[in-house]
């Protein structure tokens, strides 16, 4: 499991519909910008791509994920500069995986 609950647990304080609703959202936002992150990526929108880096890293966040954190704070940072696009090209893949995993793991852990 390459996410934890802890956070999220400490926020709620035992509020099993918080826990839902925050694992509801993580589902529905985090892939479509994950994937409107990898169109900026490749048509060189780099406004896009740090504001999309942006918006994802406190989510990955909030489960505990600190290597997704760290790469979409690296996209974010690189995003910054057209210069930067073998870079990120190459940490993206990273940050996809990891997210489609944890996706697919709280959708089964969770019965969505």
């Amino acid at each position: 499991m390459i996410y934890s609950l802890d956070k999220i647990n400490e926020m709620a304080e035992g509020d099993e519909d918080f826990i839902n609703s925050v694992i509801t959202v993580f589902l529905e936002e985090v892939p479509q910008d994950l994937e409107d992150l990898e169109t900026a990526i490749e048509s060189g929108d780099y406004e896009n791509v740090y504001k999309l880096a942006h918006k994802i890293k406190p989510n990955v966040d909030l489960l505990g994920m600190e290597q997704s954190r760290e790469v979409a704070l690296d996209i974010e940072t690189l995003g910054k500069s057209s210069a930067n696009k073998d870079e990120i090209e190459k940490k993206f893949p990273l940050l996809k995986k990891d997210i489609q995993q944890v996706v697919s793991e709280l959708k089964k852990d969770f019965n969505f």
